[in-house]
């Protein structure tokens, strides 16, 4: 009886100790499961989507394998254009009249459309400003009719999980007015699908990094040029961010693992019964302060 009582401090002790490992445990567990929780509260995030300059230490691990800068850029004299007022206000409103008419189509003819035409619209968005000049984008035209449709199967299969599974009530709600679901048809038969890749860093070729700033902005300015450009050659499109689908298209593409998918754009003439929702535009007053 007396050893079971000086033993007794030592059982109290084990028990204690016992105790505080299983809460602990416990404890642990449960920070799992609310991490696993907590995930798809934003399911609906495309890793494609982050900018990698939003985690430079990710990129910058291996330091000795990124570029130094270069010398110093030589500066040349600059002329630009100059209008009177009377014809910078004509051009400022013909231009807006122009973009004012642009609409996303989803019905979208099979009609053939000039390759040159193409190339030149992606020239002009190939002159967007970049973070330090590097230009960190990569413009993929398709118009095989294989790859248009495997395109269309990858995107097809995955946004019918993000409006049934990741996108959320609220924001498929939001979609039923203006009658959009995951069938995605203007993938197969527009002339041409031109995807944006974004570069979050680049390849020289001794096969040194070059860090790409502002990648995500600079690449996003791009695609605003682009549709301008479309607008202005008569051809029209949909804005598309297939989301959860970069990783699949990019080894369809046979792209490198340093592009993500930013834009999918369809390209081509409107079919003859096409037709779109009837939206208008907040006025000026609604969308610019003047200090």
């Amino acid at each position: 009886m007396a050893l079971f009582s000086s033993l007794t401090p030592v059982f109290i002790a084990i028990i204690c100790v016992l105790i505080g490992v299983i809460m602990k445990k416990t404890n642990g567990e449960k920070d799992k499961r609310d991490t696993k929780s907590k995930h798809p509260s934003r399911p609906w995030v495309d890793e494609d989507l982050k900018d990698g300059t939003d985690h430079p230490l990710e990129e910058e691990e291996g330091e000795e394998e990124w570029q130094a800068p270069e010398e110093n850029v030589a500066h040349v004299p600059f002329t630009g254009e100059r209008y009177s007022e009377a014809e910078m206000i004509k051009r400022s409103q013909t231009f807006y009249e122009l973009l004012n008419k642009r609409r996303s189509v989803r019905f979208l003819s099979d009609e053939p459309v000039p390759r040159e035409v193409i190339d030149n619209v992606i020239r002009t968005a190939g002159t967007s400003p970049s973070g330090a000049h590097t230009e960190p984008w990569t413009f993929v035209v398709v118009q095989d009719p294989y790859l248009k449709r495997k395109i269309r199967e990858i995107v097809e299969e995955e946004e019918e999980i993000n409006y049934k599974k990741r996108m959320g009530d609220r924001w498929v709600n939001d979609l039923k007015r203006l009658r959009t679901n995951w069938i995605k048809e203007y993938l197969d038969t527009a002339p041409y699908l031109i995807l944006i890749f974004k570069q979050v860093y680049g390849r020289l070729p001794n096969g040194k990094k070059k860090t790409h700033y502002y990648n995500e902005i600079s690449v996003s300015i791009a695609c605003g040029i682009l549709l301008a450009a479309l607008q202005n050659a008569g051809l029209y499109t949909v804005t598309s961010t297939p989301l959860n689908c970069g990783p699949q298209l990019r080894v369809l593409l046979q792209r490198p693992a340093n592009e993500k998918l930013l834009l999918l754009l369809p390209v081509g003439y409107p079919r003859k019964d096409a037709t779109v929702p009837a939206l208008t535009r907040k006025p000026l007053e609604d969308i610019m302060v003047v200090m």
